[in-house]
């Protein structure tokens, strides 16, 4: 007869390779989360405006970026309304409906504060008066919201704004857009 040797129990072996393998993958997804959450905090983006001197003390429309936005007005006012302020020489951003849905009644005015100059030149172009709501930001564009009440701009605006002598404002970036050169694909 044959001796029977003992058999190993098949469920003694402890199978080590699959949990290191999942904490090897956490760690590096903990890592690129880290690495990702870092790189957004401590962006090295271009800045969204420039401290500068004004000439003549004066700010002009081709120094101010405005959105223009339609708040509960007829279809095509907020593209009528930045046409006519781009031939006075604003810098038109987006011309789209308001981003949060809102509606107002006549007219509304966003910016950095509500005694910025860039506020009152655009301000000056209007028949109406604007609510001006200051929301601290930092690229000091303006948002001008048409309501359903808005008329129109005045004919002729004011052409520029005052500032105190010696004073910097911070004007935003303007980027002109750049010819593709021949050959490239431009996406």
């Amino acid at each position: 007869m044959t001796a029977i040797h003992p058999q190993p129990r098949p469920h003694s072996r402890i199978r080590w390779r699959t949990p290191i393998t999942m904490v090897i993958l956490l760690g590096i997804l903990a890592g690129g989360g880290w690495w990702g959450w870092k790189s957004l905090i401590n962006s090295s983006a271009e800045p969204t405006c420039v401290e500068q001197k004004l000439a003549n003390n004066r700010l002009v429309p081709k120094q101010v970026v405005l959105n223009v936005y339609n708040g509960g007005a007829r279809a095509g006012s907020a593209q009528r309304v930045a046409d006519a302020l781009k031939q006075r020489g604003f810098n038109i951003g987006k011309i789209s409906n308001e981003p949060k849905g809102n509606k107002v009644d006549v007219a509304e005015l966003r910016g950095v504060a509500a005694n910025s100059p860039e506020l009152a030149l655009v301000a000056g172009q209007l028949n109406q008066k604007a609510v001006l709501v200051p929301d601290g930001r930092t690229d000091h564009t303006v948002d001008l919201v048409i309501g359903a009440g808005f008329g129109s701009v005045r004919l002729k605006g004011i052409p520029s704004v005052q500032v105190a002598a010696g004073t910097t404002v911070c004007l935003p970036v303007i980027h002109t857009p750049q010819p593709v050169p021949s050959g490239q694909n431009p996406n």
